[in-house]
C-alpha cells in the first residue's frame, strides 16, 4: 500500500462522492476554505494495486495549546480495518514532521462500543473536546412534501402556517453581503443564548468559497421588509446541511425560522438530496447541555437521531495529557 498527495480536484472529488460516508467536511472544498484562513492542509490519497482505494484530509491546526493534525468526517477508506493501520502510520510520519502534540479524528462511523473499543485497541483515547457535530438529527427526504409535513410535530406545522399568515417571505441568495447579514444575526443570537460566536471571517471564507461552487445557499426570512432570520445551508452530495444561523427576536414571534427551514428542506428535495442534516443537538444525558432549546425546535420537523463516534485523539507526546485537562475544563465551562 502507497500514499501520496492528490492534488487533482476531480479525482478527489470522484472518489468522497462515490463513498455512502461522503460529507463536506472532506470535500475539496472544505480544504480550500481552510488553505483560506492561511491554515497548512494535506489530502493524502492511499493506493493499493495503483487503484485509489482512500482519502484523508488533514488540517493543521497551529493552537498555542499544541500543534495537532485533525481529520474530520474521516478517512474514507475501502477496506476499513486493514487500510485504516497504513493510514496511522503514514499520519503519525507526517504529525512528527509537522511537529504535532497529537492527532485528532472525527470518524464517520456510529458511536458504538465496538466502534470503541476498536480505536481504544489502537492507542486512541477519546477526546475532551467534540471535533464538529458528533450527535445530529436528520430527516431522510425522499417522502412527499405532503407527507414530510404530517411527520412533523404539530406545534410544528402551526408554526408555519402562522409564519406565513404573518407575511414572512423566504428569498435564497447567494449575494456576497448576505454573510455579513447572517453574521450580525448570530450576533443578536449569541446576546440571547450566551454562546461563543463564530468569527466573521471564518463564516465569510466559508461562504465565498463554497457559494461559487453551487454547494452553499443563505435563506433569509424578511418580515415588512426586515431580514428576521437567516441560515446558511450546505448542499454536498446527497446531503444538506443547515450549518450557521440567527434570528432576531422579532423572528421568534412570529415563527420565522420555522419557515425558513421548511423552505431549506424543500430546496435540498429539488436538488436530489436524500438527507437534510439538522447539525448538533444536545445528547441525551444531558438536560443542561447549551444546545436543549435548539434541539426542540429540530426534533419538530420530524426525523431521526444520528450519533457519530466521539472524537478520538492519538497523543504523540507527553504535553498532550496537559492539553486533556485544560480542554477538559473548557468544555465543562462551556457546558459541553
Amino acid at each position: 500500500m502507497k500514499s501520496k498527495p492528490i492534488i487533482n480536484q476531480a479525482v478527489w472529488e470522484k472518489f468522497v462522492l462515490s463513498r455512502p460516508q461522503a460529507n463536506f467536511l472532506q470535500s475539496w472544498n472544505w480544504g480550500q476554505f481552510h488553505q483560506a484562513l492561511g491554515k497548512k492542509i494535506f489530502r493524502l490519497g492511499f493506493y493499493q494495486a495503483g487503484q485509489l482505494i482512500g482519502v484523508a484530509l488533514l488540517i493543521k491546526e497551529p493552537a498555542r495549546r499544541g500543534v495537532h493534525l485533525t481529520c474530520s468526517g474521516g478517512p474514507l477508506l475501502d477496506n476499513h480495518q486493514t487500510s485504516f493501520e497504513f493510514f496511522i502510520t503514514t499520519v503519525k510520519v507526517l504529525a512528527k514532521k509537522e511537529g504535532a502534540i497529537f492527532i485528532r479524528l472525527r470518524p464517520q462511523v456510529l458511536n458504538t462500543l465496538k466502534n470503541q473499543q476498536w480505536f481504544k485497541a489502537r492507542g486512541f483515547v477519546a477526546a475532551p473536546m467534540h471535533l464538529h457535530a458528533e450527535t445530529t438529527w436528520q430527516l431522510d427526504l425522499r417522502p412527499s412534501p405532503e407527507e414530510l409535513l404530517m411527520q412533523m410535530r404539530k406545534t410544528t406545522r402551526q408554526a408555519i402556517k402562522k409564519a406565513l399568515q404573518a407575511g414572512v417571505e423566504i428569498n435564497i441568495t447567494n449575494e456576497p453581503e448576505a454573510i455579513n447579514r447572517l453574521y450580525d444575526l448570530q450576533i443578536e443570537t449569541v446576546k440571547r443564548a450566551h454562546f461563543i460566536p463564530f468569527a466573521q471571517e471564518f463564516l465569510s471564507q466559508q461562504w465565498q468559497i463554497f457559494k461559487v461552487a453551487d454547494q452553499a445557499r443563505i435563506f433569509e426570512a424578511r418580515h415588512r421588509g426586515q431580514i428576521v432570520a437567516s441560515a446558511m445551508i450546505i448542499f454536498y452530495g446527497q446531503e444538506a446541511v443547515y450549518h450557521y444561523s440567527g434570528s432576531s427576536v422579532k423572528a421568534r414571534e412570529i415563527n420565522a425560522s420555522h419557515l425558513l427551514q421548511w423552505e431549506a428542506i424543500q430546496e435540498a428535495k429539488q436538488r436530489g438530496c436524500r438527507r437534510y442534516n439538522f447539525w448538533g443537538i444536545a445528547p441525551e444525558d444531558k438536560p443542561k447541555h447549551r444546545f436543549q432549546g435548539v434541539t426542540v425546535f429540530k426534533k419538530g420537523f420530524g426525523g431521526f437521531p444520528v450519533n457519530y463516534l466521539h472524537a478520538q485523539d492519538l497523543p504523540l507526546n507527553l504535553r498532550y495529557w496537559l492539553i486533556y485537562v485544560f480542554e477538559t475544563s473548557r468544555r465543562l465551562t462551556r457546558r459541553l
